[in-house]
């Protein structure tokens, strides 16, 4: 038999084509593979803060983020011009490369029931940090340091400005 003849035999013809010929992307994509792997993507502890910030403060209960102290300087620089609202204060995140675990404070309202809250809290930062970064949340660690009272004022008067 000639050279070409037994290659021919022993590459696969083209009506049983394989499961790898199958999954090759058409139109010419150069360097081939899935582009998910080519690169790495990091996320740093301030975006896992603020998404875990933002998630928190939705759950019905949950007055303030952070301890008295933190919300007296956040106040102070709220009123300054320019200045933002610190959506990431009272959080403080850990972030591997496929793995992230939190540590929340919060303030909740007289009346609820703190454990409720507390498991509202962590089910609702887990679900939106595993959602939008694709990390693991490994664990949530809630603490409570205060609890706004009906009658006291808020920590963060609201602006003159409508």
């Amino acid at each position: 038999m000639s050279e070409t003849t037994q290659r021919n035999q022993s590459e696969p013809s083209a009506k049983s084509s394989s499961n790898e010929d199958q999954r090759k992307p058409s139109g010419g994509r150069k360097g081939g593979g899935d582009p998910s792997v080519r690169g790495r993507t990091t996320i740093a502890d301030g975006v896992v803060e603020k998404i875990a910030g933002l998630a928190a403060r939705d759950v019905l209960g949950v007055h303030a983020m952070g301890s008295g102290m933190s919300r007296t300087f956040g106040a102070v620089r709220d009123r300054v011009p320019g200045g933002t609202k610190s959506v990431s204060r009272g959080v403080k995140a850990e972030v591997g490369e496929v793995q992230t675990a939190l540590d929340l404070e919060i303030v909740v309202d007289y009346g609820v029931a703190i454990a409720d809250v507390a498991r509202d809290v962590r089910e609702n930062v887990i679900s939106a940090v595993e959602r939008m970064t694709g990390l693991e949340v490994v664990e949530v660690n809630i603490a409570v340091s205060d609890v706004k009272l009906p009658d006291e004022e808020d920590d963060e008067p609201e602006s003159r400005l409508q």
